[in-house]
């Protein structure tokens, strides 16, 4: 199914107006991923280096997006990526060597979608399901966020954590992806029994 924003996207990269499709893509998506970021990571500081290296990594791969899965999938398999090549270098310059105009359209977009995404994530309940789920595993949180946060399908969930398998794989991998969400579930559900939130 065509998506309006995907295919406005589309069009200003049809155009040539790289610069425009990615805020546009940042506008558009940034606070969600920014969001899965935040509770992957559970730590601001390391979710706003994270964040402006996706947003670095949009900027670059946009133009070669191949279109083989949808843009959605393809923005968050990318801040998987940004998330391990990030804590791995300890970057902390994501915007060096980009063209001044582009660098500081990039760094004025991301601090506008984190400084959105860190208001929306600041209530009361929303801080007890932030620490409870910041006591889970990495794969577990991010398999929560994708699911029930982003209410994505689970081929797309497959394809985003399983980049690199063949695309007829992603069906054999919802099936396990289906059971560890549901003992995901479970250890969320006794978590919040033993800290007296049920």
């Amino acid at each position: 199914m065509a998506n309006p924003d995907d295919d406005a996207v589309f069009a200003l990269l049809d155009e040539g107006r790289l610069d425009d499709a990615v805020a546009r893509v940042l506008r558009r998506y940034g606070p969600e991923v920014g969001g899965f970021i935040a509770a992957r990571t559970g730590r601001a500081d390391e979710a706003a280096d994270i964040f402006a290296v996706w947003s670095v990594d949009v900027w670059k791969g946009l133009e070669g997006f191949r279109r083989e899965a949808s843009l959605r999938t393809w923005l968050y398999t990318l801040a998987r990526r940004a998330a391990y090549r990030t804590v791995r270098d300890k970057k902390s310059q994501p915007f060096a060597g980009l063209p001044a105009v582009t660098s500081s359209q990039l760094e004025r977009i991301a601090a506008e979608v984190r400084t959105s995404t860190a208001a929306f994530m600041r209530t009361e309940v929303k801080e007890e399901v932030r620490r409870l789920r910041e006591s889970l595993a990495e794969d577990e949180r991010e398999l929560l966020v994708l699911r029930v946060d982003r209410h994505m399908e689970w081929n797309d969930i497959a394809a985003i954590l399983f980049p690199d398998d063949e695309p007829g794989a992603h069906k054999k991998r919802s099936a396990s992806l289906r059971k560890r969400f549901e003992r995901t579930k479970e250890k969320l559900k006794t978590l919040a029994a033993q800290r007296g939130l049920l």
